[in-house]
């Protein structure tokens, strides 16, 4: 809504030129830009930088010739490097995210729609995609989200089984494109007891063997923590092992898939999306199909990084795991990351942290920086994503 310029008070108009760095931690200083800035906004302009990390380098005022009329966005100024949106605050940004909408006291009863094995002849394991049909209620979620499934039956102690938690697999449209589906991506828990008997996952059996007709107690959405960021040029490095891959198949969905793209006209992603991917055999990996069909289309953004530790070695002579792809191309993503527009995801096993931390840590300490305080950073600035079991 445009503001009559006859409400504003003398001097809000006033410009102010502020110089920022985009981030507090020290291996994104390089990275400064200069804003201009009316009497009016300075206030919230200063408490959203602080927000998202940022840093107040200079304040001084600027020519009042320059000065936007009250109501309008101020424009910032030229600079010589990229300007990303450090005043975008997320957090208000996802302000209107759903959560919550069903509880375990009062789930919603979805209706199994399709269950199919996603992995390929030799395959270890049992991994499924599993799609819900929503219609008649209210259950609807954005990109890296996730719900709950209450499984049917009840526990050694004759209670209900308590919920699990699933990263979604498909994007606010649904499979379907038609806002009525929601999808998982769904591994069968297979391990052994120190007694040696075989266990299997609860609700992950149960999910594996459903069959379509069937009804699901659903619950959520929930989480915050994985959400894509709404800018169109933002860089995305994805970092994924096994059923990890679930919300990394929702975003790139939302920015590749052609039906996706005529549902979201106000999101036709333009930036960089690299995945890396961890898998233990060729059979393992999942969504080939899809993830090759945008390598086709779309070779200048997307870009696709494997490891396959029953297959392939890394330099060592070792099994290549996710970590050591991170090690092999460190230098390029800690360049990409000091690009404020670049947001990094992590969804898998709580293991490959440590190998990817190990590995940040040494690019970083080519540039210099300190690894532990530009990821502090980065996660103060809601650009570093986790999500690991």
């Amino acid at each position: 809504m445009r503001v009559s310029t006859a409400s504003s008070r003398p001097g809000e108009n006033r410009m102010y030129e502020l110089e920022v760095q985009s981030l507090a931690g020290k291996g994104l200083r390089r990275s400064v830009s200069i804003w201009q800035v009316p009497y009016s906004q300075l206030n919230a302009c200063l408490q959203r930088l602080g927000q998202t990390g940022g840093r107040l380098l200079r304040i001084t005022p600027a020519s009042a010739a320059t000065a936007p009329e009250a109501g309008q966005a101020a424009v910032p100024a030229a600079a010589p490097t990229p300007s990303p949106a450090p005043m975008t605050n997320h957090a208000k940004a996802h302000a209107d995210v759903p959560v919550n909408l069903y509880k375990p006291k009062d789930p919603f009863v979805a209706t199994v729609l399709g269950n199919y094995s996603l992995l390929g002849e030799g395959a270890i394991g049992r991994v499924n995609h599993i799609s819900f049909d929503l219609s008649g209620g209210n259950l609807h979620y954005v990109e890296g989200q996730s719900i709950g499934v209450i499984p049917d039956g009840e526990d050694a102690k004759g209670k209900p089984h308590k919920l699990r938690l699933y990263s979604i697999a498909s994007t606010r449209h649904g499979d379907n494109l038609e806002a009525s589906t929601v999808s998982l991506c769904v591994r069968q828990l297979e391990y052994k007891n120190e007694a040696g008997e075989q266990i299997y996952g609860v609700c992950s059996s149960f999910l594996c063997d459903i069959e379509p007709g069937a009804q699901v107690k659903l619950t959520g959405p929930v989480g915050k923590e994985m959400l894509l960021p709404p800018d169109e040029d933002a860089n995305v490095i994805m970092l994924a092992t096994g059923t990890g891959i679930a919300p990394m198949r929702a975003y790139l969905r939302r920015m590749f898939d052609q039906g996706e793209r005529a549902k979201n006209p106000e999101y036709q992603f333009q930036g960089k999306a690299w995945l890396f991917m961890g898998s233990p055999t060729t059979a393992n990996l999942l969504y080939e199909e899809d993830l090759n069909g945008y390598l086709e289309q779309y070779p200048e953004n997307f870009r696709y990084t494997k490891a396959i530790s029953r297959e392939q070695q890394n330099p060592s002579g070792g099994r290549m795991y996710i970590q050591d792809r991170v090690t092999e191309h460190a230098d390029e993503i800690f360049s990409l990351i000091a690009n404020p527009k670049t947001h990094v995801y992590i969804c898998g096993l709580r293991g490959m942290e440590p190998g990817i931390d190990e590995a940040m840590t040494a690019a970083a300490s080519k540039c210099g920086e300190n690894w532990t305080e530009l990821r502090q950073a980065l996660k103060k600035a809601e650009r570093w994503h986790v999500e690991t079991y």
